[in-house]
This record gives C-alpha cells, structure tokens and sequence, in this order.
C-alpha cells in the first residue's frame, strides 16, 4: 500500500468513539443490569472507581522518576551469617541488582530473619562491595538505626560520603509503630533524631537519610489511602524535626525518602506513588516552596499477599505489583522472594525476584516513558481519589497531634482494624480469593526449598517511656493455612454426593470441592448418581465421616430429604448441602442436613466446625 498517497481527509469517516459510544456497548453487555454494581468498583475505605473513567485530555505527568532512567533493583539481603550473605550480595550485584537492602533482625520487614548489627559483621556482609556504584538502603528496628547508621559511615569514612547513595533509614516513628513502645517521648525522639542527621551531614553524606515507611502500616491491615495517609504524616514529623536544626524546608525534605508497598492491585499500586507525590507536593507548597522537587519513592511488594501453599503463584503476585510500581514512578524496588513467607529464600528464589525487574526493565522497557499512566482516565481517578482520602486522612491526625499522637491514643489502631476487618471477613467468604489458598487449593503441591524455616515469633516488650498497640503484621493467607496444617498428613475425606448429569451438580460440585480443600480436606469427585442405593453403597464404600450433596435446585426438591436420610443411615456423621435451603430448611435439616454452604459463607468458621467434627487438632467431633 503506497502510505505516501494515503488522503488523510478520508480519516474524517472513522470518527472516535466518544464515552457515549463505550455507554451503549455495556449496555448491550450488562443486559438490564445495573451499571453501578456491574462496573463500578467500590473499595474498604469506601472509595468508588468507574470501569469506564474518561480520559483526561489535560493531564501532565507528575514528577518523578525521569523518563529513560530504570528504577533501582533493589535485592534483600537478610542472612542471618555474615559471611553467607556476602556470597549473597556478590550474587546478586553480579545478577543485575544495583541496590542492595540490609535488612536487619530488628526490622519489622525482618520477618524472622537478618543480619547481625555488630560493625564487624555488616564490614563482613559487604566485603568487596564499591559502594560508590551501588545504592545501600538500611533495614533496621527497634531503634536500632541511628547505631547501625553511625556504624556504617565510621565503615566508610575513608571515601567521599557524597559520592555515596547510602539510605540510612532513620525511622523512630515506624519502629514505636511496630514495636509498640519507645525509650524516648517524641520530643526526644526528634531531638536525637536531628542529631543524627546533623552528625551524618557533618560527615559529608547528602542522599536522604530518614525514612518516612508505609509498610509497617500496610502489613498490619491498612488501606491504600490509609498507608498513604500515615506515610506523609509521618515525613511530616520528620521535616518539622530537622527544621528544628537549622534546616531549610527544602533541604529537609531532600533528606526524606518514603517507603510504599507495591500490591496486587494494579492500578492501586500504579496510582499509590503518584497520589504520594502530590501530597507530599502540596505539603511542601504549604510550607513556601513553590516548586518542590520529587521525592524519593522506595516500593516493595506487599507481605500480606503472600501464600505459603501453592507458592509459585506469588511469582505472578510478584511480577504485576513490580509492573504497576515501575509505571507508577518508583524510583527503587525491592521484589520479596516467592518463598520468603515459608522460610529464608535460597539462590533460585532470590534469583527470580531479580529477573522479575530485570525483564520489565531490559525486555519490556517500562522505564523508557516518564508517568505513563498520565491521562488514563483508570489511574487519574485512583490517583485523584486517594490522594483526596488520604489527604482527609492526614488532616485528622494531625488535628490529633500528629502521627505519634494518633498511635498513643490508640486511634490510629482502630481505623486500620475496621479495615483489616472488613478485609478479613471478605478473604473468609472468598468474596475476595486467594489463588492456590481459597481458590483453586492444591493439595498436592510439591514442596518448595528454603535455607532455614520462618522461627516462632517473640512477641514485643510492653515497657518504655511511651507505649500502644504495635502494629502487628499479618498475612491474608494464615487462617487457610492453619487449617491446610492442622489437617495435614490426616487426609480426611468429605463424600460429594452428587445427584443427576454432570450439567446438575458440576458447578455446585466444583464449588464445595475448592471450599472443603482450602481447609486440606480431600473431597471425592465421582460422575453423579442416579439412584439413592447406589450413592449410598459409593458413601460407605468411600470410608468419609462427612458428605456433601451437589445437584440443582430442582434434583434437591425431588431427592435431597431421602438422600440425606440414606447418608445418615450409612453412618454420615456430618451432611452439608451446597446451595442455599430456601423454603425447604425445615424439611431438610429434619432429614439430616446441618449445613448449607453457599457463595458468601463464611468458608472458614465452616471449615473449623468440619475440623471440629473430625476430631482434627486435638478436638474430638
């Protein structure tokens, strides 16, 4: 085709759809449904999103990370033994990471392990490291920091500090968050605090030194908006503390980096540093600096989110939330291994969580496009409105006193615990599924490797000048995972009594299957039944305590009381019903049935009564 000769007026006869256009087709889709419920999605902290957003014509990309510059690949390093996690660091410089995070056993993204504090070990971790080629972000808690911090800058007083990218990762703030407790009132805290920093400027180094962390709020439970929100009260402590040196406003806040948690939620996560950006921006317009420069954004993906069982799928966790936070303009990111929720990641999982960025960065080119989502009607109104929640959020904490305030009072607490509730109770109904846990569950998965297993926790201490509630980390997954545990090496078997074609009970079957097995029940899949004898015979010779019938509401009407009745007589010692009764409870509980499951029941508090009656982690049925 000759392009050259190609008449552009003709263009004209292909107009644009508009909104209107894209309205007709959902309708057509949605088929008198309504438009609200079917596409629009509404969040915990009661935030709307439509599917069908319209493009912003005039947005601008936000400031950030500038087009063409890759973000950080940011590798943990948390070996307990120094030596083995200088082996570590070299493997993955030499793997393509250009960043390294010390994580410290003190940390609260520890997670049961890290590396020692002694000055002799860290010099150990990272022998034959030139740090001027690399960025060094320190992971400590505990208050452990300002030591690690001065430790570190005696270990390399011998070069130019300015030429060096060390974050130290002053965080007070983060660590009374987690710990539940400090040595120090925030005053001193801040004092000490602007101490320090004076110390290190006085010493040459220039890259941020205090970190503002989202993390230790995200993994006990909280919001997007929420995250965000106790993040920039937090940085704004922190500025108010090195003001209080001699600073200006805005060389404080080139000291101050922020750390977010990247999550499964892509535009969540592609809008969170773009909402923080703003914020931050408008704080600092508000203390006389007309044109703020970027902050430094660190991400890592989320903790919560991983799973134990079915493991490999946190590789597909893993590599959307580095995606969303590599367009969404993290200037660092760390990947969490795929088995670092089951134990200390060994060489094949650390090497993946490398090359996870490393693809999106040297293959897919996310970097080479400054804000790509700029103008995307999806992201602009995720990025409007939590940066709008967020900023409510901001003010009524800091009408509080601030953020070390709104912990003491206990606040703070309370409003991530609505959250976490209403979370926990969706991740119990499924109605929010966790692939290979809730969802999809597969008991026969192959065991995964890791260098040493996760050890029991040691709960905090309670004793300080000042003491809350610590943020307590969770995962989402860990009340599945108790009961795949408690049943495990027991194989307990629950009958399908499955009544009629495959076209009956298939759905209803499958359905009951995943619920039964995401508490490591094995439940027995067969081709259906017709007759009441033989499903009783298959039953008995099944050798299940419990059964569960699956069919259609129409099979139910005509066979579920004598079926129920045939199971009870064959020594059922539990009969469920998947569906809901409707008129025939009364008739079908008289027959034997004790349960009814359904989508949105509550899958766990069943599987504990199924445990129960099993007589599985020391209870007898």
């Amino acid at each position: 085709m000759d392009t050259a000769a190609l008449d552009l007026a003709d263009l004209d006869r292909f107009p644009l759809p508009g909104r209107e256009d894209w309205l007709k087709l959902v309708e057509g889709v949605l088929k008198g449904g309504a438009y609200d419920k079917r596409m629009v999605t509404h969040t915990l902290e009661r935030l709307a999103f439509d599917a069908l957003a319209p493009r912003r014509k005039d947005a601008s990309p936000i400031a950030g990370r500038a087009a063409g510059a890759p973000w950080k690949i940011a590798a943990r390093i948390d070996l307990p033994d120094a030596a083995a996690a200088n082996a570590q660091v070299l493997e993955d410089l030499d793997g393509g990471a250009d960043a390294l995070s010390l994580v410290f056993a003190s940390s609260p993204a520890a997670h049961g392990f890290g590396l020692p504090t002694e000055i002799a070990a860290i010099a150990r971790a990272l022998d034959k490291v030139l740090p001027e080629l690399i960025t060094l972000r320190i992971e400590a808690g505990r208050f452990q920091a300002r030591d690690i911090a001065l430790a570190l800058a005696r270990l390399y007083e011998a070069q130019d500090p300015a030429a060096l990218d060390i974050r130290f990762g002053l965080d007070p703030i983060g660590d009374f968050a987690a710990l539940g407790t400090s040595p120090l009132d925030w005053e001193g805290l801040s004092v000490r605090l602007g101490q320090t920093v004076s110390t290190l400027r006085a010493r040459g180094f220039a890259a941020p030194m205090v970190r503002a962390d989202g993390r230790v709020h995200h993994a006990a439970g909280a919001g997007d908006a929420q995250e965000l929100a106790a993040t920039l009260a937090t940085a704004l402590a922190y500025l108010r503390a090195l003001e209080v040196t001699g600073l200006s406003v805005e060389d404080a806040a080139a000291l101050i980096e922020v750390t977010l948690t990247a999550d499964v939620d892509q535009f969540a996560t592609q809008a969170k540093p773009r909402a923080f950006r703003l914020l931050w921006a408008s704080v600092l317009q508000s203390c006389g600096v007309s044109a703020p420069a970027p902050v430094a954004i660190h991400m890592e993906t989320a903790w919560r989110s991983l799973t134990r069982h079915d493991a490999h799928v946190n590789l597909l966790r893993a590599t959307i939330s580095a995606f969303a936070a590599g367009v969404g303009g993290a200037d660092s990111l760390s990947v969490l291994p795929f088995t670092q929720a089951i134990g200390l990641p060994e060489g094949f999982a650390r090497r993946l969580a490398r090359n996870t960025q490393l693809i999106l960065i040297e293959e897919a080119n996310l970097h080479r496009v400054a804000d790509p989502g700029a103008g995307a009607g999806a992201i602009e109104e995720r990025t409007d409105q939590l940066a709008g929640a967020a900023w409510e959020l901001f003010r009524e904490i800091e009408r509080q006193g601030g953020m070390v305030e709104a912990l003491l009072s206990g606040d703070w607490q309370r409003r991530i615990g609505v959250v976490s509730a209403a979370r926990k109770k969706d991740i119990a109904t499924r109605r929010l599924p966790i692939t290979g846990t809730s969802e999809f569950p597969l008991l026969g998965e192959a065991p995964v490797t890791v260098l040493a297993p996760i050890p029991p926790s040691s709960p905090a201490p309670a004793d300080g000048t000042l003491t809350t509630q610590p943020l307590v980390a969770y995962r989402l997954a860990e009340p599945f995972e108790a009961l795949r545990a408690a049943a495990a090496g027991r194989a307990p078997t629950v009958f399908l009594a499955t009544l009629g074609t495959a076209a009956d009970f298939t759905a209803r079957a499958t359905f009951a299957r995943a619920l039964f097995e995401a508490g490591g029940l094995r439940a027995t899949m067969n081709d259906g039944f017709t007759d009441t004898a033989t499903l009783a015979a298959a039953f008995t010779a099944s050798g299940a305590k419990l059964a569960c019938l699956c069919s259609s509401d129409a099979l139910y009407a005509e066979k579920a009381e004598e079926v129920a009745r045939a199971l009870r007589r064959e020594g059922a010692g539990y009969v469920l019903l998947a569906g809901k009764p409707g008129d025939h409870e009364d008739a079908w509980r008289a027959a034997g049935v004790e349960r009814f499951i359904f989508a949105d029941v509550d899958a766990i508090e069943v599987l504990r009564d199924l445990h129960c009656r099993l007589g599985i982690g020391g209870r007898e049925p």
